[in-house]
């Protein structure tokens, strides 16, 4: 048979029409499985199996369309039926419909999902009335650490931290901080359950070991809604090359969850930050430091960093990273911020000459500039850094509770607040510290319902108890605030809990124990920095205004720290509101400064 003979035989057998019309149909089953099985929650593996059929499928249709016929009597071979010349049953022009109807729905499926998936991009977590997840939103889990040595465990937390690092970066994605992560183990088996405590609809999981020079890291995404393999890769490099591993690992996530990068996105997270991998080595020792918190840690961190600097003087992320390890001293190591605040500045300042595009340096810089009455500076620098860097749970958070708050603009703070636990959920810190903006604003039955949920997430969370205190105690429930009292005291010795115990029990009649408090700030400021603030608060609960006043400023006068910077706002300075000379170090504070 030649080939025109051939292509007639194909016309006359109907062929051509089967092909059309299962080509049509095939779409419209796609479209329906692409877009019908994740409502129903069907895996994405059995989108693939009718992809799969339906191609296999194909050339079988063909097969049959040659081989058989639809005849009146049935169908029958077809050559058969020229045998016995039956007539072919006639369709006129039903197979035309057939292909123009499923076309029509095969476009409208297509363009339906298009449409819904630009609109809502978001996807219900297990359809089950669930939180809304966006689907470009990630939650890089604790990498596991394979290496033979315990010790290079900090090197696998900081693969963590840098990656995620580096995909914060990108506006396009929601990147859960690692406070919230690292609770979690590296492979754990409820993926869903975390992906919807974590508000994400993806999760990257991977192992490091680390030998010698030689470095492997194994990483895999995973759709936490349905299980999907996303993506996954094995990376065995020399350690001089880990930079380069980390952005390849960044931008691939980007790629395959869609995110759109800018140019500058792009440059951000292939940037190299140091050629001295032993400063690197160093950066990651005290970053790990850092995270654990406490005074001891702290300081060690930043020696550390003083480490890495010394090998590489252009280190700006170092610099950086010691500005975070500065502002959170006088907190966790009890020393005055005048001491630690100038150095904070001067490191975020270098860091910044090194590099203007570290939102971790704009960010420690913001606080040091609240720290010297500077709102407007510090608004500046805080923008700057969340515009670096939006999914910077520390920016938004401190942008909230330090700057916005401190010139009244609540609404701001608290929507700030709210942004800083969309992206780190279940830290402790954030959660309080939007509980306390919320008692700013004087909505107290709001900020206590925020402080339990803080104190849910960590029961031993002592700054959570106090603070639910401090709501309680001036929505008028004193046995409660009492009792929240005593519970951060069980917890910490810090001197602020005390002083809050002295003052609710002055004010309700015990005018003694606010004497005695004050004799022991006396006493304990002998030996260390005690905050103005404390003993202003508690000569006001004495009612002794002028004394109250007289040590506001000299807080305002010695740039103490949020206490002051909150006067503005504070409903624990209410009865002083109206008397001139605390208007005037309202003004100090929050007023236009002079260049």
């Amino acid at each position: 048979m030649n080939a025109k003979n051939f292509f007639a035989e194909l016309k006359r057998r109907h062929v051509y029409k089967v092909a059309i019309a299962y080509a049509v149909v095939a779409w419209l089953l796609m479209q329906v499985a692409s877009q019908i099985f994740p409502f129903f929650e069907i895996p994405n593996w059995a989108v693939r199996l009718v992809v799969l059929l339906l191609v296999i499928g194909f050339p079988v249709a063909l097969i049959l369309a040659w081989a058989f016929e639809l005849t009146p009597q049935g169908i029958k071979r077809t050559e058969t039926a020229d045998a016995e010349h039956l007539p072919t049953r006639s369709h006129k022009r039903a197979w035309i419909y057939v292909v123009i109807i499923g076309g029509v729905l095969s476009i409208g499926l297509f363009f339906l999902g298009r449409y819904t998936a630009s609109r809502t991009s978001p996807v219900e977590s297990g359809r089950t009335g669930g939180p809304v997840l966006p689907e470009k939103s990630i939650a890089v889990l604790p990498f596991e650490n394979l290496s033979r040595d315990p010790d290079n465990a900090y090197f696998a937390e900081g693969m963590q931290d840098e990656i995620l690092a580096r995909l914060s970066k990108i506006a396009d994605l929601k990147v859960i901080s690692r406070t919230s992560t690292q609770k979690y183990k590296s492979a754990p088996d409820n993926l869903r359950d975390i992906a919807k405590q974590l508000g994400v609809a993806n999760i990257l999981e991977g192992s490091v070991q680390k030998a010698a020079d030689q470095v492997r890291v194994n990483v895999q995404l995973i759709n936490a809604l349905n299980d999907a393999h996303l993506w996954g890769d094995v990376y065995d490099r020399k350690l001089t090359d880990i930079f380069a591993v980390e952005s390849d690992i960044a931008k691939t996530i980007a790629d395959t969850l869609q995110a759109k990068l800018t140019g500058a996105e792009k440059q951000l997270i292939a940037a190299q930050p140091t050629s001295d991998f032993t400063a690197y080595d160093l950066y990651l020792k005290g970053r790990l430091l850092w995270s654990k918190r406490g005074g001891e840690n702290l300081r060690q961190a930043i020696a550390f960093y003083e480490q890495a600097i010394a090998r590489d003087p252009n280190y700006a992320l170092a610099y950086a990273a010691m500005v975070e390890a500065y502002v959170l001293l006088p907190f966790y190591a009890g020393m005055a911020q005048g001491e630690v605040f100038p150095k904070a500045k001067a490191a975020a300042l270098k860091a910044l000459q090194l590099d203007d595009k570290l939102a971790g340096a704009h960010t420690g810089l913001a606080w040091a500039l609240c720290y010297d009455f500077d709102m407007v500076g510090s608004i500046s620098e805080f923008q700057r850094a969340i515009a670096l860097n939006p999914n910077y749970a520390t920016a938004h958070q401190w942008y909230g509770r330090h700057p916005l708050t401190a010139l009244g603009r609540l609404d701001e703070a608290i929507a700030e607040g709210k942004r800083a636990i969309e992206l780190d959920p279940l830290s402790p810190v954030i959660n309080t510290d939007l509980g306390q903006t919320l008692f700013m604003a004087r909505r107290y039955d709001e900020a206590i319902a925020q402080l339990r949920k803080a104190l849910e997430i960590d029961p031993t969370f002592y700054y959570a108890h106090y603070t639910l205190g401090m709501a309680l105690q001036l929505k008028g429930d004193v046995p409660t605030a009492i009792a929240e009292y005593t519970k951060a005291q069980q917890l910490s010795d810090d001197l602020r809990i005390q002083v809050l115990v002295a003052n609710i029990k002055a004010l309700s009649g015990d005018k003694d124990a606010a004497k005695q408090m004050l004799a022991e700030l006396e006493e304990v400021s002998r030996h260390r920095y005690v905050r103005s603030f404390w003993r202003a608060l508690l000569y006001l609960s004495l009612g002794k205004r002028d004394e109250a006043i007289r040590w506001l400023e000299k807080g305002v006068a010695d740039h103490e720290g949020l206490e002051i910077a909150w006067i503005k706002v504070d409903p624990m300075l209410d009865p002083l509101r109206g008397d001139p000379r605390f208007e005037a170090l309202v003004q100090k504070v929050v007023g236009p400064k002079q260049k």
